[in-house]
């Protein structure tokens, strides 16, 4: 302590027993005045000059590094730096003092600059999402266990500095607890296990659309981390999911779809069986006037004559083939799906029956729609459907559904 600082407060009448600790007291305050005010100029002052100069360049990367508190995080060394040095200085008389604020400066340190690594691993990170093409790098995963290495580090670092001995002393006894290390960081081993299997598989990346319907997710991938993956449903809810649950259970993944430039259709109608017919010439002759059948009779047609005239029959003998209703139907749904403008006329395009039930018979669609978007998609399909089900009239079919209380009404 200052010889002249000491005989002021002397002069002040301060008892002299209480000097030693007066001192202290005063170089403790000191250097709490220091460490406050390198911190208002670190942050207030310096990195308001640097955010400046940040914004005139036009380079992304130092956007990144404002954004993430590269710049803040580094900043705040700054104190613990001056604090570090300037105790001894400060504090001369006083060794456990001196001792414990350098101790306190050091452990501060450790963990700032493990802070700052984290915020730099965060640049990275968005600069990989922001240019990668193709996202299948676990780079969530890889950095989060980077981070996980790196304040384990700064902890260890620190209890060395606390006990005051090598960090290799403390590394050598984390042998005997490897099973414990292992029990309480299992989701993170099996999840980096995971993450990898996935990006090296090409299963899943951010912004595709996955389905697991043990876990209720169905929308796209927010971010695949080192224990869970983010998946935003389309209500808005975010479901966390185990990371490894993508290697263990099975799910649906929509990629694909969007790739090939069509979404699925596939729906039955139900036709009631005992709507089911022959047709006779008066009725096949009232169907000419359906442009888009024409051409199926026509074809028909001479079908049907050259076997009844091979067999020697008319139309009315019941050895004669016979339209139906319901293969005509048929004929026109996927001639009405194949000339539709929003139908992929490169993919599958099929009208199909499949067994009959009791609730009628189904013929089923089965082809693609040009546009994937969810609102889209649904408006075509629904148009598609709305049509069919009021021709179906037109070719003396009913469609089944179970009577209503209007029916009983009747």
């Amino acid at each position: 302590m200052n010889p002249e600082l000491l005989e002021s407060l002397l002069k002040m009448g301060l008892p002299a027993e209480y000097l030693p600790f007066a001192g202290t007291l005063v170089g403790v305050s000191i250097l709490v005045v220091l460490f406050l005010l390198s911190y208002y100029l670190a942050k207030h002052q310096l990195l308001v000059a640097v955010h400046k100069l940040v914004v005139m360049s036009k380079n992304s990367l130092d956007d990144l590094l404002v954004h993430n508190r590269v710049f803040s995080r580094l900043a705040l060394l700054v104190p613990f730096i001056l604090v570090l040095y300037a105790a001894p200085l400060i504090l001369l008389e006083d060794a456990k003092v001196t001792l414990l604020i350098v101790l306190i400066a050091k452990v501060g340190i450790c963990f700032q600059v493990a802070f700052s690594i984290s915020a730099f691993l965060n640049v990275v990170k968005s600069a990989y999402s922001s240019k990668a093409k193709e996202k299948y790098l676990p780079l969530e995963a890889s950095v989060q266990v980077i981070k996980l290495i790196v304040f384990l580090v700064a902890i260890i670092m620190a209890i060395s500095i606390i006990l005051d001995r090598s960090p290799v002393y403390l590394l050598s006894g984390l042998g005997a607890l490897t099973a414990v290390i292992l029990l309480v960081f299992q989701d993170a081993i099996k999840g980096l296990v995971a993450s990898i299997q996935i990006s090296a598989n090409r299963m899943v990346a951010p912004g595709d659309w996955i389905e697991l319907p043990k876990y209720g997710a169905d929308g796209d991938v927010l971010e695949i981390g080192l224990t869970t993956v983010k998946v935003q449903n389309f209500d808005k809810t975010v479901t966390a999911v185990p990371t490894y649950a993508l290697i263990s259970d099975s799910f649906k993944n929509w990629r694909d779809m969007y790739r090939s430039g069509g979404r699925r259709i596939k729906r039955s109608i139900l036709v009631d069986i005992s709507s089911i017919h022959f047709y006779d010439q008066a009725m096949i002759d009232q169907l000419q006037d359906i442009a888009l059948l024409q051409p199926y009779l026509a074809q028909k047609t001479t079908e049907l004559n050259k076997d009844r005239s091979e067999k020697g029959v008319d139309e009315t003998n019941v050895n004669a083939r016979k339209l139906t209703n319901i293969g005509t139907f048929r004929a026109y749904i996927e001639a009405f799906l194949h000339q539709h403008p929003m139908v992929h006329p490169e993919m599958t395009c099929m009208v199909r029956q499949l067994k009959a039930t009791e609730y009628g018979l189904p013929l089923e669609l089965y082809f693609f729609s040009k546009d994937y978007n969810w609102v889209n998609y649904e408006n075509i399909q629904a148009d598609i459907f709305d049509h069919i089900y009021a021709m179906a009239a037109e070719f003396s079919l009913r469609i089944y559904q179970r009577p209503s209380g209007f029916d009983w009404q009747k």
